[in-house]
């Protein structure tokens, strides 16, 4: 039966591992269908949390190139269920990646959500979309008051996603999520300060009238 992500990545070599390894018989005997090829809800609604994926490419020489992309949350846009876009800001200008897909558009990435231990594996087709070839997507793109350049769009065409366990993920937690976690307790510290205040306010006026 069809597993869509191991039907592209299942090379004779990936396989000969597999098989010395004994991991053959989990994947080839696989009893199902996940083809995985258009994005659910699911899908969707984790791609538009996050704030950063990796990308990779390789170059003409064979050296694959993993690049961070980051973003305010839901820079990387579902088009729809087989479509993603991003806004592809001002780095440093090696143009690397921009390079590698000029001769390769076949791209790799993987989103991470470190807080919950998962992570979701794309596999897809790029294109090099100018601004001005295609500015409503653009507009759809920007990020009013993110202080970042857009350079061009990045649009990728869904070949085949694959979630992976959350083994050996550590958590770790942005800033954002932070501050959300411990706003329970500066409320509750916001409150007894406020009625430790009160409390002394009270016990100096007493002491005051006698």
């Amino acid at each position: 039966m069809s597993y869509g992500f191991l039907d592209i990545t299942a090379t004779p070599s990936v396989r000969a591992a597999q098989a010395a390894m004994g991991g053959d018989r989990v994947w080839w005997d696989f009893n199902g269908d996940r083809r995985s090829d258009r994005f659910t809800h699911d899908e969707a609604v984790f791609i538009a949390r996050r704030d950063s994926f990796y990308m990779a490419t390789v170059s003409e020489t064979g050296w694959p190139y993993v690049q961070h992309r980051g973003g305010p949350p839901g820079f990387l846009m579902v088009v729809d269920d087989k479509t993603l876009a991003f806004a592809d800001y001002r780095g440093n200008r090696q143009y690397i990646s921009v390079g590698n897909i000029g001769a390769d558009d076949r791209v790799a990435l993987i989103l991470m959500d470190y807080v919950h231990r998962a992570r979701l594996k794309i596999l897809a087709h790029v294109e090099v979309v100018p601004l001005d070839a295609d500015p409503n997507l653009a507009a759809v793109l920007s990020a009013p008051g993110y202080k970042a350049r857009p350079e061009r769009i990045l649009r990728l065409h869904l070949d085949a996603f694959d979630w992976n366990c959350p083994q050996h993920i550590t958590p770790r937690f942005t800033q954002a999520e932070i501050a959300e976690a411990v706003q329970p307790l500066r409320d509750r510290l916001t409150a007894l300060e406020a009625e430790n205040a009160e409390l002394r306010a009270r016990l100096a006026a007493g002491e005051g009238a006698r």
